[in-house]
């Protein structure tokens, strides 16, 4: 890791050097013939790295992060090659939603590309239906302890990948999640893990049983999801409700945190959801798309801005 940042900030001051001593503070494109000559002396000189497709991102490093303090923090926890990936980006701001997600969740060069693909930035922002931009912190400047649904789950969550029809069961919905149980533990984030299906629950000798029980490695609790194949309804949050207590007097364990409730529901009202208490609290309500809306959200962020 120590290595990765060094490698991260001799890269930026290469591209700071380059754009002021070279070009006299022009952009890249203006002088691609002197770039391009400059790297071949480089790599000769220095070897691999230098390519002038390197320089040009090494510039545009330099150029979109001004001051290198302003990344530093979040370097420390990419690699030169998540970098690459960020510097495609235009908007500043998915740029640092995509720095912070990463290094806070340690995402994999792969992971950030498919994230990215999957436009998850966007599905965020206007899964809030604001135009709110504010990116989720890095883990390291949250207070310790400081956990639960705010930080786990997002809205919507895209699963195109279950190859459902437009009318479908919870039955086949469940089904298909299990049958792609890789793919949708990575659509929720990371650290999930799948614990039980069915989860079987005694109460008052009436057995309830919750669709999925799941458990975050990271935080440490215990997620309890329940899938509805319709518009969210009142009583989801009092049948979650007694999931949860459940779940905390008979599944906790000693240095677990108390567990979260998830419902995928296909919507949700604003203000049922606000006066449920499901935008804060320890139950969260989310959407589940199983086509892909991308060109939809695109158009949503547009009526938005």
């Amino acid at each position: 890791m120590s290595v990765n940042a060094e490698l991260v900030v001799l890269y930026w001051h290469i591209g700071k050097r380059v754009r002021e001593e070279v070009l006299g503070g022009e952009r890249a494109a203006y002088g691609q013939d002197i770039i391009k000559r400059l790297a071949t002396r480089l790599t000769r000189q220095y070897g691999r790295g230098y390519s002038w497709q390197n320089l040009f991102r090494m510039m545009k490093f330099a150029e979109l992060y001004p001051d290198v303090e302003i990344f530093s923090t979040v370097s420390r926890k990419l690699g030169w090659s998540h970098i690459a990936e960020l510097l495609l980006l235009n908007d500043p701001d998915e740029r640092e939603f995509y720095a912070a997600h990463a290094a806070g969740e340690r995402w994999s060069v792969r992971t950030l590309r498919e994230r990215i693909t999957s436009q998850l930035y966007l599905r965020t922002i206007t899964g809030e239906g604001s135009g709110d931009r504010t990116i989720a912190a890095d883990s390291e400047s949250r207070a310790p302890g400081d956990t639960g649904p705010g930080i786990l789950f997002r809205d919507p969550y895209v699963l195109d990948f279950l190859g459902l029809p437009g009318k479908h069961t919870e039955s086949q919905l469940e089904t298909a999640i299990l049958d792609e149980i890789q793919r949708f533990l990575l659509e929720l984030g990371v650290g999930f893990a799948f614990v039980e299906r069915q989860k079987r629950m005694t109460v008052d000798g009436r057995d309830f049983r919750l669709d999925l029980l799941l458990y975050h490695i990271t935080e440490r609790c215990y997620v309890a999801v329940e899938l509805k194949t319709r518009p969210l309804d009142p009583g989801d949050y009092g049948q979650m409700l007694l999931y949860l207590r459940w779940l905390d007097a008979h599944q906790r364990h000693p240095g677990d945190l108390a567990p979260v409730g998830l419902i995928l529901c296909t919507d949700k009202g604003a203000e049922q959801v606000k006066l449920l208490g499901l935008d804060s609290g320890e139950i969260r309500a989310a959407r589940y798309l199983t086509r892909d809306v991308r060109k939809e959200l695109q158009a949503r962020l547009d009526a938005i801005e």
